[in-house]
């Protein structure tokens, strides 16, 4: 296919990923994703990226994906109050993250705090 046939941004996208595969390194990489995400569409980005995540084997697929996107972990130090961090680190996090962490909570409250939160969370269930 000739490149006449490439738009400008698509010519462009091109010419950085073989530019990035020439130079190879986390910065060239980075650099590609962020013409990529100023030159393709949302579309041809996620073709691009469907593309090249099938032609690994799964686990690699899956080291690829968790590097891009962690999953929830455990919850950071609070920055604001320990409440509004619980709840902003809930709303991203795994489920079995939140699970693990609730459990692991409940555990350390001293017997009448579990009392306390167990009659809080039984109102809510009535």
């Amino acid at each position: 296919m000739s490149n006449q046939y490439l738009s400008d941004a698509n010519k462009r996208a091109v010419r950085c990923m073989a530019f990035a595969l020439t130079i190879g390194g986390h910065d060239a990489w980075e650099g590609a994703s962020a013409v990529w995400s100023a030159r393709l569409t949302d579309e041809e980005r996620a073709a691009l990226s469907f593309a090249a995540l099938k032609s690994l084997d799964p686990d690699q697929a899956a080291m690829v994906v968790e590097a891009v996107f962690p999953t929830g972990g455990t919850p950071m130090p609070p920055l604001l109050s320990s409440a509004d961090e619980a709840a902003h680190w809930a709303s991203w996090a795994e489920y079995p993250d939140i699970k693990a962490c609730t459990l692991a909570g409940f555990n350390r409250l001293s017997a009448n705090d579990q009392s306390a939160f167990l009659n809080h969370v039984q109102r809510r269930a009535a």
